[in-house]
């Protein structure tokens, strides 16, 4: 009988008895025509008691229909049946009868198989609210239980409409039954303040314990337009990037405008560019206006009075007929444009907030008129929610953008960011306050410098050889073509093109300068590609030619494949190093926090700064230092290692080479606001620098022999006790299966303003079985440190 909601502490009674009382009352005191019609309605009512008693089945409520539909006449007018949406219901149920013309059409429309229900709406609020009204009508409580209700109803071209539900109760009445409990003040303070505990309230208002009897009044309002608003505040406040948000904002856009298949878009307009682009950011909704990936300015994109109206003007522009509108502007390509991708109509709205522009939105329907002048009006209540959330959206990729600049270009650690963010909270909250605050320089006194570097060997001879070898490749292989259109006696003079080509050829087998590659690239491009160009009539040396070009391809050709090979080689390595490098720093960051910064050439090196300026809020020792010193030994014998093990899948079987400086004296180091790079502070500090940028190249002192050596890990220094304290450091990494036995020591030579340079050089063990042990933790290395450790070192 009641299909919705089967569990409900009342029976519901539908009956007309109101009415029939309000018709008694009427047939006995009027005389006129109000009398004797409800004289009439009282005799055919007495045939049928059910409508007074109660209704017990829809059998009943089907045969006294049109009966129903007489006593309900004054309540339902006839003249306003096909604008009202109005039915007579029992509240909360999906019994639904005697319904206007209007909404009938609503429900024939939406198809025999819709079934209207109540949106979100359960068992649970159901039986609460059922309770609430029932305490409010005999125990006098003011408990506020309204809530909006609504039905989501699809027309027939699919569109989902959406009505509030209005009740008129006035011909409703309750009773209590034999079951009903008499509830206390107590009972009702703890109904009060459990709203969720189903089984409380079931216990003090059993099922069926109440009658209501009569029948309810609902009109339905639509609301289309009022609920699309406040979805698309719901969508646009929640994650913007969510797959569903553009589905939902097509469908809230659809439903406003009526158009089942209405399509959205939206077009970027990067202001630092100047140009309209394809949106990088929210839900991914496609551009109409850009032809496939391109990005164009204003005056590229539209033109004449669109041009006018959305950018000037900052107005919506809209074309209701494309057709048409080709045809009065002949020569405009947007009409042409909207039509290649089947829209008949079209909408587009500026999104624009203080004077700075967003982008564009779109809509387009497949058909004439749908969209127009009028329509576009229905954008006005909701641009203002768009353009502000575009604006949030905006300013949160500015934030990522940055966060990625920092994270990826610069060189703010995280372990000074501390400092920054201090000074810049120091220089915002003066500006609030109106005064003028002068940045201050960013110092760190009293740090300990680290530096190592795992350079690639021999990657400049193996450059120039790469180099020397393409570039033969391709003057071998022109000087040939050329050779044979020679023979075919050609009209220009080739004479003096293949002697420059075989000169070429010949200092190329001899030595190659910096310029080399570029020269002989650009004299080829210049000199000798127009003539090939000019070849048109013999096949055979045309597919030659070609031939040729193809392998002139950089990225495929045969003549970059050396130094293609090249590139990817010093690629792999340094991304092999780069990684081993970073993921071990994250490891030794959790132990002390210190500044580090890397940097990619022909290999990788690194610098380091520790000390308590850096991190103030926790204890600074010596300890920490030499942590962090074993660390990085350890840490480049495994990027050494690792390397070698990678070799033997390079096209270019290149080695490394290995350093680490030593420098025990603390110094200062300055964020230097021009470059956007912390440097050493002070002409003092400056030494530090010098020994670094000198020590790369440096011999062993009276020997032609170079410091570093494949396979070999260089420690320069100056003092004996940093001589000490590295010894052991290499004992620990010796038992440990790292390091060999063959410790050597030597003087550095003399170099220019550097003088007194002492250095270790120890190799490495390359042992497949020690694989496992290399990429293990380290914790086993600092705990033997900390046992080599005397009391006066920490």
């Amino acid at each position: 009988m009641f299909p919705q909601f089967a569990d409900k502490p009342f029976r519901l009674e539908l009956s007309f008895y109101k009415i029939i009382e309000g018709l008694e009352e009427t047939a006995a005191t009027d005389t006129g025509w109000k009398g004797l019609r409800a004289k009439q309605l009282l005799q055919r009512v007495a045939q049928h008691p059910e409508l007074k008693d109660g209704i017990t089945s829809e059998k009943q409520l089907s045969e006294n229909a049109e009966l129903i539909h007489d006593l309900m006449k004054e309540l339902f007018p006839e003249s306003l049946t096909l604008n009202e949406i109005k039915a007579v219901s029992i509240p909360y149920q999906g019994l639904i009868f005697n319904h206007t013309q209007r909404f009938k059409r609503i429900l024939e429309d939406a198809g025999d198989a819709f079934e209207i229900n109540i949106r979100d709406f359960d068992d649970l609020q159901l039986y609460v609210l059922s309770c609430c009204i029932i305490l409010n009508s005999l125990y006098g409580t003011k408990l506020d239980f309204k809530k909006p209700m609504f039905f989501d109803i699809p027309t027939a071209n699919g569109v989902i409409k959406h009505y509030r539900i209005l009740y008129n109760a006035d011909f409703l009445e309750l009773f209590p039954t034999e079951k009903a409990l008499k509830l206390t003040p107590v009972e009702i303070n703890e109904l009060m303040d459990n709203y969720s505990n189903i089984d409380l309230w079931k216990e003090k208002f059993p099922p069926g314990s109440y009658i209501i009897k009569g029948f309810g009044l609902m009109t339905l309002i639509d609301v289309t337009t009022e609920n699309a608003l406040s979805v698309l505040k719901t969508s646009l406040l929640s994650n913007y990037s969510a797959p569903d948000v553009k589905k939902n904002l097509i469908s809230i856009f659809r439903s406003m405008f009526d158009i089942s298949d209405l399509r959205l878009g939206f077009t970027l307009f990067d202001s630092g560019e100047r140009k309209f682009i394809h949106s990088r950011f929210g839900p991914d909704l496609p551009s109409f206006l850009l032809p496939y990936q391109e990005a164009h300015t204003g005056e590229e994109l539209l033109c004449g009075q669109s041009y006018q109206c959305v950018i000037r003007e900052s107005s919506y522009f809209s074309v209701s007929d494309v057709n048409k509108y080709i045809q009065q502007n002949p020569g405009n390509d947007l009409g042409q444009h909207f039509k290649n991708q089947g829209v008949q109509s079209f909408i587009l709205a500026p999104v624009i907030k203080e004077g700075v522009l967003f982008g564009i939105l779109e809509l387009v329907s497949p058909r004439s008129r749908e969209l127009n002048s009028v329509t576009a009006n229905k954008l006005e209540i909701v641009m203002p929610f768009l353009i502000d959330t575009i604006d949030r959206k905006m300013h949160e990729m500015q934030n990522r953008v940055q966060a990625v600049i920092q994270e990826h270009y610069t060189t703010l650690h995280p372990s000074v960011y501390w400092k920054f963010r201090r000074e810049a909270q120091n220089f915002i909250e003066s500006a609030n306050g109106g005064l003028t605050y002068a940045l201050k320089e960013i110092k760190f006194k009293d740090v300990y410098p680290l530096y190592g570097q795992v350079d690639i060997s021999e990657s400049s001879v193996t450059r120039n050889l790469s180099v020397s070898t393409d570039l033969s490749n391709q003057l071998n292989q022109l000087i040939l073509i050329l050779e044979e259109l020679d023979k075919t006696g050609t009209q220009t003079s080739l004479e003096k093109i293949l002697f420059d080509l075989k000169t070429f050829a010949a200092e190329l087998s001899k030595s190659i300068r910096a310029d080399t590659e570029q020269f002989i690239q650009h004299h080829i491009e210049d000199k000798v590609h127009p003539v090939l160009y000019a070849v048109t009539a013999n096949r055979s040396l045309k597919a030659k030619i070609d031939d040729y070009f193809k392998q002139s391809d950089a990225l495929t050709g045969q003549f970059h494949a050396n130094r293609r090979n090249y590139d990817k080689t010093l690629s792999l390595i340094n991304q092999k190093l780069a990684t081993i490098l970073d993921n071990r720093q994250a490891e030794i960051q959790e132990f002390y926090p210190h500044y580090f910064e890397r940097f990619k050439t022909d290999g990788v090196e690194h610098n380091m700064y520790i000390g308590a300026t850096i991190a103030p809020d926790k204890a600074f020792t010596l300890e920490h230092l030499q942590r962090l010193r074993l660390w990085q030994l350890r840490v480049i014998a495994e990027m050494e290692i690792e390397q070698y093990d990678l070799k033997r899948i390079l096209p270019y079987q290149l080695g490394v080479t290995s350093l680490i400086l030593v420098f025990s004296t603390p110094i200062a180091i300055r964020f230097r606001m021009d470059e956007k790079h912390f440097d050493v502070d002070g002409a003092y500090n400056i030494r530090y620098e010098v020994i670094k940028k000198r020590i790369d190249k440096a011999h062993i002192n009276g020997t032609d022999e170079r410091i570093t050596k494949q396979g070999k890990i260089t420690i320069i220094y100056a003092k004996a006790e940093e001589e000490a304290e590295y010894l052991n450091y290499i004992a620990i990494l010796q038992n440990a299966g790292v390091l060999a036995d063959d410790v050597e020591h030597f003087e550095v030579e003399e170099l220019q303003g550097v003088a007194g340079l002492k250095a270790l050089r120890v190799g490495l063990i390359h042992n497949q079985n020690l694989l496992a042990q290399r990429t293990s933790s380290y914790d086993h290395l600092y705990k033997q440190l900390h046992q080599n450790l005397k009391p006066a070192d920490i």
